[in-house]
């Protein structure tokens, strides 16, 4: 009997993260709990004195990060100074990014400004660079508009995040993280989103524990949440912790939350690389009768395991059956030849022939094992 591959340890990867767009000022309606699109422009129109005067009595926008401890400034635009912004906004609403951008950078390296008219340029220059798909320069003008802390906590922290988000998309994970955690001890604000993006950033940074704690303490809020419990999942096998990996994805295909072929194919790889046969074995039968789990190598690669085991522990009927499941949709004709092996050794010489047959038809990189069979 020729043993049967093993299984090689499968892993889930971490979810992609939806992370927020770079906007320009006051453009905050892609994070939650924002204002939609004409409310950002009319905060925008107001801030750079344009607003109607129907709307000028108007509450203050809703704060973002309620919670946030920055003291906010109060400085404003002012004269030629105001103009010119207008002029740099309308450029942005255009759609003209190249003229924005470089009206905004000219604009910021004059002298004279206050901190907020430079913090605004270069927020503006940052969205601009963004949309032209320019990271470098979108994270270096967003970092010129944080450092020089003139806007208010709305579009401060909105810079901020965006700051985030372009180190995260650029592989900078370590200033990612650094910056992240300054936002939100300062915000205070606890969003999933925001955790989420930290957990990430834990895994990218060889922080797989800590990364994993924190998806499970997102799980435990809701749980429900698959895509928590599938991070969670990569991140405890990124850190060599398998057994709480299996447990997670035990708990959610118990929930029924396991409903895609690769998230069954790592749950039962686990239970067969620990040797969990019956477990794996009602994971695999049940994912192929609910068409999740479909023929192929894969699947004939998981009940030639099947077979092996039920073979060395003695139930050649098991083993037979497992084999011919696995043998038509192999890649190679090994269960075919354990199929005839098994039953050459139980007298039944016809069928062991006819096997073996399959076996050498479908290639094997032993023929001469067939051979003699249908030689006897």
């Amino acid at each position: 009997m020729n043993a049967s591959p093993k299984l090689r340890p499968l892993a889930l990867a971490l979810c992609t993260i939806v992370a927020v767009a770079a906007v320009a000022p006051a453009f905050a309606q892609q994070q939650a709990g924002s204002t939609s699109m004409r409310e950002a422009r009319e905060k925008r129109q107001k801030e750079l004195g344009k607003q109607k005067d129907s709307d000028k009595g108007k509450a203050a926008d809703a704060a973002l990060w309620p919670n946030a401890t920055r003291q906010e400034p109060a400085e404003e635009a002012k004269g030629k100074n105001l103009k010119t912004l207008q002029e740099i906004q309308g450029l942005y609403e255009k759609q003209d990014y190249a003229g924005a951008m470089a009206k905004a950078e000219a604009f910021a390296a004059t002298s004279g400004l206050n901190s907020y008219e430079k913090s605004f340029a270069y927020q503006l220059a940052g969205a601009s660079a963004s949309e032209l798909q320019d990271d470098a320069k979108s994270a270096d003008y967003f970092k010129k508009a944080v450092d020089a802390n003139g806007l208010d906590n709305n579009n401060h922290y909105t810079a901020m995040y965006n700051l985030v988000v372009t180190y995260y998309s650029t592989g900078k994970n370590e200033e990612a993280l650094a910056l992240l955690d300054k936002f939100l001890a300062e915000t205070k604000s606890d969003k999933p989103e925001y955790q989420q993006l930290r957990a990430q950033l834990l895994a990218n940074t060889g922080r797989g524990g800590e990364a994993a704690k924190t998806f499970e303490a997102q799980l435990a809020k809701n749980p429900n949440d698959k895509k928590a419990l599938l991070n969670a999942v990569s991140a405890y096998q990124a850190s060599g912790d398998d057994a709480k990996a299996t447990k997670l994805l035990e708990d959610g295909y118990n929930k029924g939350m396991l409903t895609e072929a690769k998230e069954l194919q790592v749950l039962y790889a686990n239970y067969l690389n620990a040797e969990r046969f019956k477990d794996a074995q009602k994971v695999i039968e049940d994912g192929a009768a609910k068409g999740i789990l479909k023929e192929g190598p894969d699947l004939a690669t998981a009940y030639s395991l099947l077979g092996q085991n039920a073979y060395y522990n003695g139930s050649d009927a098991d083993a037979l059956n497992f084999y011919g499941k696995a043998a038509p949709m192999a890649k190679d004709g090994e269960a075919y030849l354990n199929q005839a092996k098994i039953l050459r050794a139980q007298g039944k010489t016809a069928d062991a022939k006819a096997a073996a047959q399959k076996a050498l038809d479908k290639g094997l990189k032993k023929p001469e094992e067939a051979k003699e069979i249908l030689a006897d």
